[in-house]
């Protein structure tokens, strides 16, 4: 691994995207969220333009965290998770701006509904400790099943367990409970909206890694 790469915090199981592979992963996470139940089925209920609106949800939020070494891809973005560090925000307020826009123009008078959604969001996302936030994680549909997309995540949380830190994510798909479950997160509670689908937030606590373990015993 070159010196580059490594301040990059690229692994061999992932590397930092950059704004040059924005439109990757965000192809990657529109395959991967195009059935979800939030995000895909109910935001974007006409499959004829569903991918147009999911794409470009990925896309911005995907543009927004690429500003950190957080938005994690494999080479090829087989598959991506887009984190923000503690106390970064997601998006300025340009892109704020240039957002609303877009979900106006892609969902008409129901872009207030999505807003509303956002609000609920804020709401519940937890004011500390500092942590890092899973904003997305998902694999393309072509390499599903395969365990690249476990590795990436344990790669990254193994990072952030590095720097004793917790995480934090809201789940929009009940299928995925027990993935992040096995991972370390918990639930900690729910919301969504009326007579849409439930969202979970879920928590995992700070881990001190071995090495961290041994010091304090030394």
């Amino acid at each position: 691994m070159s010196a580059e790469s490594a301040q990059r915090g690229d692994s061999s199981l992932g590397r930092a995207a950059t704004a040059k592979d924005v439109a990757a992963v965000a192809a990657c996470l529109a395959s991967a969220f195009y059935d979800d139940p939030l995000w895909g089925r109910w935001t974007f209920p006409d499959q004829r333009t569903r991918y147009e609106g999911v794409y470009e949800l990925m896309r911005f939020w995907t543009a927004a965290a690429a500003r950190y070494p957080w938005v994690r891809m494999t080479d090829n973005a087989e598959t991506a998770a887009v984190w923000l560090p503690p106390g970064k925000p997601e998006m300025s307020k340009e892109e704020e701006a240039r957002f609303t826009t877009r979900m106006g123009e892609l969902l008409g008078e129901r872009a207030g509904e999505l807003f509303a959604v956002f609000d609920l969001f804020d709401e519940h996302h937890p004011g500390g400790p500092p942590h890092y936030y899973l904003s997305l994680w998902g694999t393309h549909r072509d390499h599903a099943g395969r365990g690249v997309g476990t590795a990436l995540i344990q790669d990254n949380l193994a990072r952030i367990d590095a720097e004793a830190m917790p995480a934090y994510l809201e789940s929009t798909n009940p299928a995925n409970l027990r993935r992040y479950e096995a991972l370390g997160f918990a639930p900690t509670g729910e919301f969504g909206p009326f007579g849409g689908p439930v969202i979970t937030t879920m928590w995992r606590e700070a881990r001190a890694t071995a090495e961290q373990l041994a010091q304090e015993r030394g």
